[in-house]
């Protein structure tokens, strides 16, 4: 009975893969932090080798084997043998026919976080290899935190919750956590004041809600604008649950943070969107904050990704 349990478990969420290049209807992103650090510290360390292990890859075989619950012990395992010279198709056999969707699925979530960038300190651009995404929390400002995904809202209608709150102080200065472009900002009556913004690949769209009242955005900030990662947007707050404009009708100053997958431009705005869980995306970019001064960033910074090293 626990043999057949723990299959059924297993078979879950493959039954909803979609089939090799179809659009991708639902993710469920359970990778643990403590998996998420050590596959991208693969990554980074191996970058200038012969053999660049792409954490994503690691994550994605992993992930064939256990149902997308990628144990660390599982990815230690994915890490060691992507080192060798047998492909993912030849280590997996018969579930090779899952990678495509865990490929695709964990592109989606992790695509921007790691790669090259380059920060100028002291009047001059150093270059990086690593973790290129930023914390929502900017440097030097606490805050706490648990796994709240999913758990039941009542404000307008009954639903779950579809992000991870960050409990801080008024006023705490909140960031970019990839670039994009800012697609929407103002008022909406469950988040307050809120900024959404579309990755520069539009495969994520990351949401800060319950900005600060009176002053919840970054000075000039409108819709249309390109931000790096790492830039000031807005202010932590506790605005929202009113259909009128800068009203504090939540109880609990925090940053409502949720990331949407696009994988299709019908999906971003309906009844079956894709929010994923990103408390433990938030743990392992809580390693990487933009120091904010005033108004403004501290070490201007450039994604060599997107754009040529700057001279």
């Amino acid at each position: 009975m626990k043999r057949f349990f723990a299959l059924s478990i297993l078979l879950i969420p493959l039954l909803a893969m979609p089939a090799r290049g179809e659009t991708i209807r639902w993710v469920d992103f359970h990778v643990p932090y403590e998996s998420l650090k050590y596959a991208m510290d693969q990554d980074i360390a191996t970058f200038d080798q012969e053999k660049h292990l792409s954490w994503i890859d690691i994550l994605a075989l992993a992930a064939c084997r256990t149902g997308g619950k990628c144990p660390l012990s599982a990815v230690k395992q994915a890490s060691s043998e992507l080192r060798g010279d047998r492909s993912p198709q030849e280590l997996l056999g018969e579930l090779y026919k899952y990678y495509a969707y865990y490929h695709r699925a964990y592109s989606a979530v992790l695509g921007g976080l790691v790669g090259s960038y380059a920060i100028e300190k002291d009047g001059l651009w150093v270059p990086e290899y690593g973790l290129k995404a930023f914390s929502p929390i900017a440097a030097g400002y606490g805050y706490s935190h648990c796994d709240d995904f999913g758990a039941a809202r009542s404000f307008g209608f009954r639903r779950k919750h579809l992000g991870n709150d960050l409990m801080g102080a008024l006023g705490t200065p909140v960031v970019a956590v990839e670039g994009g472009v800012v697609e929407a900002i103002g008022w909406n009556r469950y988040g307050g004041w809120r900024v959404g913004i579309r990755s520069f690949d539009s495969r994520r769209y990351y949401y800060y809600a319950h900005l600060q009242k009176d002053k919840p955005f970054a000075p000039g900030l409108a819709e249309g604008d390109l931000v790096q990662a790492g830039d000031l947007i807005g202010f932590m707050g506790r605005t929202g649950y009113s259909d009128k404009e800068n009203v504090n009708n939540i109880e609990t100053v925090h940053l409502h943070f949720g990331l949407e997958l696009v994988f299709d431009e019908s999906q971003k705005e309906c009844n079956s969107e894709i929010w994923v869980d990103v408390y433990d995306l938030v743990r392992l970019l809580s390693a990487h904050r933009s120091s904010i001064q005033g108004n403004e960033r501290v070490y201007p910074y450039r994604d060599l990704d997107l754009e040529v090293f700057p001279q």
